[in-house]
């Protein structure tokens, strides 16, 4: 599509062509055969879905595509998009990370988005479950914008159970895909969707990443792209940190706190980017019923943030079985403790993402 509109200038000239000169511009055979004799029904579709409030389609040639986007070397040629199209403009950050987080890894995707959008970024994931739908939320939760680009026709939400969220997005931001009315999801869609999350951003933030996941996909097309890529670090103990931790060996920016990002893309972009008192102190994580003393203590002294088996917090802390899991209870049930599958336990951290 970019020959053609390099050629012609835009797509409508394509349709008085001879089928010699459409060949010429590489196109496949169905394409062809479909511009030489179109068939209007195909199209219906999509122009009765443009044709709602709140619906737009963004051509590669039009002043509204984003810029960052339109470097890349296979950019989409349209995008369609329900929401606000000034958000393709905007400054963005990439969140992506793993479907299936730790409840740590999802709390630190809410937490760096709240900080972040607050900040001015607008936050851009895929709308997937785990870190994408954490970092949505987050977003929006901070009273930031958010942009979600999907793998799927417009007029439908994957997975269905973000239904909801994706109403909330449309209206506070944007939902964009390439793909037009009526396609399902695919699995070769999502590396397709994945070049254009980093695409339209000038960083991409990966959270939690097995080594083998999507999500290193995206942060390898952001490096392709020239684009900054940034990682969490994680415990050595956590399978869904050695993506991150490969990424940091490859030369990604390690982050702990927002600021990091903050000062790296302000600089790229020539602007200030700081996190307010009110911003922060709305993004950080609750800290429930804070330290405590006693034995309650004792126990969170022995706990660290690798995590250790009920055996071994039993012979540190010097206490019983029996209080040792009751008062684990207590403390994962106040927010400063967590369990991982196979009866292990690690600390919680509350430091905010400054």
């Amino acid at each position: 599509m970019q020959a053609v509109l390099e050629r012609w200038g835009g797509p409508l000239p394509l349709f008085e062509a001879s089928r010699a000169e459409l060949e010429s511009l590489g196109l496949r055979r169905t394409a062809i055969d479909f511009i030489v004799d179109p068939d209007p029904s195909l199209i219906e579709p999509d122009l009765a879905w443009l044709a709602e409030e709140g619906n737009h389609l963004v051509t590669l040639n039009d002043p509204a595509y984003p810029a960052l986007l339109r470097e890349i070397a296979d950019a989409p040629a349209l995008l369609y998009l329900r929401g606000d199209p000034a958000m393709l403009g905007e400054l963005q950050l990439a969140v992506v990370g793993s479907r299936t987080p730790t409840a740590g890894g999802r709390r630190a995707a809410y937490d760096f988005a709240r900080h972040l959008g607050g900040a001015g970024l607008v936050i851009t994931s895929g709308l997937a479950l785990g870190v994408d739908a954490a970092a949505h939320e987050g977003a929006l939760d901070g009273g930031g914008r958010t942009v979600a680009v999907v793998g799927t026709g417009l007029d439908r939400v994957y997975p269905a159970r973000h239904r909801e969220l994706a109403h909330r997005i449309a209206e506070r931001g944007a939902l964009v895909s390439e793909f037009p009315v009526g396609v399902g999801p695919r699995p070769e869609h999502f590396p397709r969707r994945n070049r254009i999350i980093s695409g339209l951003s000038l960083g991409t933030l990966v959270v939690e990443a097995a080594v083998r996941s999507g999500s290193l996909i995206t942060a390898r097309l952001a490096a392709e792209q020239g684009r900054e890529v940034f990682a969490i670090p994680g415990s050595i103990h956590n399978p869904l940190a050695r993506g991150c931790h490969g990424l940091i060996r490859q030369g990604a920016k390690l982050v702990e706190q927002a600021s990091d990002i903050l000062e790296e893309l302000g600089q790229l972009a020539g602007v200030a980017l700081a996190v307010g008192a009110e911003g922060a102190a709305a993004g950080g994580p609750e800290t429930g019923g804070g330290e405590r003393d006693g034995e309650y203590g004792r126990l969170l002294d022995c706990l660290g943030f690798d995590p250790l088996s009920m055996d071994r917090l039993v012979a540190c802390s010097g206490l019983t079985a029996e209080a040792v899991s009751s008062m684990l209870l207590v403390l994962e049930l106040d927010g400063q403790v967590e369990s991982l599958p196979g009866g292990t336990y690690f600390r919680t951290p509350h430091e905010e993402p400054q």
